[in-house]
């Protein structure tokens, strides 16, 4: 035990130092944060539904809850029932295989809800396009508030495209 306790000493840290806060992060939350204390009383509860993505905006989507962005300290959180959601937010292409669900889940959020597509996918179709496979843009099903656009968007417009959307309603 003393010897584990010397090597501890003599080793000293080895971890890097963790770095500042992105001011443009904290700018970002905070404007959306008095939107959503304003609007939402405090809180904005998120459905993500992956329509048939690639999943390179989920990918993005976990990174805004890491520790780095960490969204919930401005109040958004994401929900595992779009009964507790105020807002649908909506991954790839809508496919043929999840039309249903994705009407179903849009239909079980409470109104009044928001709908934003996020990504190319969910605006245009993308790559995939209208096809057998493919209902192709997200207002195809159901209709959208706001489209954040990227390939994929990066947390940072996914952060500006939620206050834009916050600050127009």
């Amino acid at each position: 035990m003393f010897r584990i306790f010397n090597k501890i000493r003599k080793t000293g840290r080895l971890t890097e130092p963790l770095a500042p806060r992105d001011q443009q992060v904290a700018r970002l939350g905070v404007a959306c944060q008095k939107e959503i204390a304003r609007k939402f009383s405090g809180s904005l509860a998120i459905r993500m539904v992956d329509a048939g993505s690639c999943n390179g905006c989920e990918l993005e989507m976990h990174a805004v809850n890491n520790s780095f962005y960490d969204i919930e300290r401005f109040g958004i959180h994401f929900v595992a029932s779009p009964r507790h959601a105020d807002l649908l937010l909506v991954t790839g292409p809508v496919s043929r295989h999840m039309q249903a669900a994705l009407l179903r889940t849009y239909a079980a959020t409470p109104a009044p809800k928001l709908v934003v597509g996020m990504g190319d996918c969910a605006a245009d179709g993308g790559e995939f396009g209208v096809s057998y496979a493919s209902c192709g843009a997200l207002e195809n099903v159901i209709p959208v508030d706001a489209v954040i656009p990227g390939c994929p968007p990066t947390p940072l417009q996914l952060l500006q495209g939620l206050l834009d959307l916050l600050q127009k309603r």
